[in-house]
């Protein structure tokens, strides 16, 4: 398989699970976390840097492309893998989605509507299949990925 063709693999593989994600969300109506929402922008960057990497070629900075790419989806993987250790309970998330810090306010503010409703957390799995999160899957794909932008840069 030639290089481009390894390239159109992995940007499109991105656009599909963002698609995915998108899916979940406002089709099936699962609010992301904050963890999740990270997780999606290094795929939006693997995408772009597909487009780009397609449309240099092997000119100039072209050829680096490829690891760049690899960067994005390894990014997304290691975000995912630091999810799922949230949601297993290996270790404690971000006090913003993971309910271990209300900050320093007064028991009034737990009742106050001024803040924001609907706050998905981090430590809560919404969907699993096969006993794997979302968040478990994103990482497999992400690694699947990255194996493809390898191949791509060793091309």
């Amino acid at each position: 398989m030639s290089r481009n063709a390894y390239i159109a693999l992995a940007a499109i593989g991105s656009v599909l699970l963002l698609a995915a994600a998108y899916a979940f969300q406002h089709i099936g109506g699962l609010a992301p976390c904050q963890l999740c929402l990270w997780q999606r922008w290094p795929h939006f960057a693997a995408a772009l840097i597909g487009l780009f990497a397609l449309a240099l070629g092997r000119w100039s900075h072209g050829r680096f492309m490829p690891w760049l790419g690899m960067l994005g989806v390894l990014t997304s993987a290691g975000i995912a893998a630091y999810h799922t250790g949230v949601e297993r309970g290996w270790w404690e998330g971000p006090t913003s989605c993971a309910g271990g810090g209300l900050g320093a306010g007064s028991g009034s503010d737990l009742l106050s509507l001024d803040g924001p409703l609907g706050v998905v957390m981090c430590n809560e799995v919404a969907w699993q299949m096969a006993g794997l999160s979302m968040a478990s899957w994103n990482m497999l794909a992400s690694l699947a990925l990255a194996g493809l932008w390898a191949m791509a840069a060793r091309r």
